[in-house]
């Protein structure tokens, strides 16, 4: 029954991403169409996908025993699902569609991202075994996918006011967004390929920071490895013997998650790559071809939601993400606070919204330097999701 449930919940989730998916052809349409039709018909599959998605989550809770936020997987899903419930606020509230063509593709490359990790049901570790955990965590994703609905109104706010072909930093900088969005896509592509597709594995024995010794499974050649690491196959029944597999030599300390970010360098470069190439067919800057689409944005209302957004989310943010989880930290490590790496960048994150809320209010940040901080905010956060959780171990490596 408890298999079932969650290869229901996860085709669910599947049919939610097609739904989303799909909806983008009518959402677009509805940009550049005078009719409401095409946006109407948009909306009403979002919220189906929405409802699907969070039929995934109910599920999985049920099938599971426990809230779905321990792991990757699950914590990475729920980030979109709350993106998706952020669009449908923001939507339902200012009456912007155009936000959708933004937030939308976004968030199914959270859901695309989210699917390269385990998605097996596993019983928690005992620091995870506490309410305050689906608590911490469906506070912190709620206030997540609110604060980026505000980097969302910056971008559009961005893309309408800065001219494509403009020789200057603020251009440049928006296009190196452009060219980050593209590396994400290379990263979820490589990755799906070379492991779900061609099958390509190489593992290697080495000793983790704990003294312990582990197995690392490289999908992709390696760059990088840790210390001492040793090539070796797997000859059934969990059984291993050294073996002849591609290392180029550099080796970190095991401080560092190496798999992970071997896989980080290789999608860095296949996505500089890619970006190139589209520079070279189109001949001009991306953001040149994503600009006509914002060309019926309100600057003052996106600049107003941004805003909006950053009030509510901020707030949340604190309440999950420092406060939640300063008890979740007392239960599980019988201390407030550690500093430990995503307890610091989480610290650093809260900051930051601190600092953006003061220059907003009492310097006059508004308009397009609002815009930048908005995105400079997400980027934190994608850092955290991305390199804090993947790159370096901690006590949240788990997460």
């Amino acid at each position: 029954m408890e298999s079932q449930l969650v290869t229901l919940s996860s085709s669910l989730l599947f049919a939610a991403f097609i739904i989303y998916l799909v909806a983008m052809v009518p959402l677009a349409t509805s940009i550049k169409s005078k009719s409401k039709k095409p946006g109407q018909i948009s909306i009403v599959m979002v919220i189906i996908g929405f409802i699907l998605s969070l039929s995934y989550f109910i599920l999985r809770w049920i099938a599971q025993g426990h809230a779905p936020v321990s792991n990757m997987y699950e914590f990475i899903t729920m980030f979109a699902i709350m993106m998706i419930a952020g669009f449908l606020i923001t939507y339902f509230y200012f009456k912007t569609q155009l936000f959708g063509l933004f937030a939308l593709p976004v968030a199914m490359l959270l859901m695309a991202y989210g699917s390269m990790f385990s998605r097996e049901v596993e019983p928690l570790i005992p620091a995870l075994q506490s309410n305050w955990l689906a608590i911490h965590v469906i506070t912190v994703t709620l206030s997540y996918g609110i604060l980026s609905m505000s980097a969302v109104a910056g971008l559009i706010y961005l893309l309408k006011s800065v001219p494509s072909d403009e020789k200057s930093w603020r251009a440049r900088f928006l296009e190196s967004i452009m060219a980050l969005i593209i590396i994400v896509i290379a990263y979820i592509g490589t990755t799906i390929l070379m492991q779900s597709i061609i099958g390509y594995q190489d593992d290697f024995y080495y000793t983790d920071k704990q003294g312990q010794t582990q197995i690392a499974e490289y999908h992709l050649p390696s760059l990088v490895n840790y210390e001492d690491a040793i090539p070796v196959e797997n000859v059934g029944d969990n059984n291993y013997e050294e073996a002849d597999h591609f290392h180029s030599g550099i080796n970190l300390p095991p401080i560092i998650n190496s798999q992970s970010l071997n896989t980080v360098i290789w999608a860095v470069l296949a996505g500089l790559v890619l970006y190139g190439i589209i520079r070279l067919a189109i001949r001009k800057r991306i953001t040149a071809l994503i600009k006509p689409w914002t060309d019926r944005a309100d600057l003052n209302l996106m600049d107003e939601i941004g805003y909006r957004s950053v009030i509510i989310g901020f707030p949340l943010f604190a309440l999950g993400g420092i406060f939640f989880a300063a008890i979740w930290a007392q239960i599980a490590w019988s201390r407030f606070w550690g500093w430990d790496p995503k307890e610091t960048w989480a610290f650093i994150t809260f900051m930051f919204y601190t600092i953006f809320l003061h220059l907003r209010l009492n310097r006059g940040y508004e308009g397009e330097k609002s815009a930048w901080l908005a995105i400079i905010g997400f980027l934190l956060i994608l850092f955290n999701l991305i390199a804090i959780n993947l790159l370096v171990s901690g006590l949240h490596s788990y997460a």
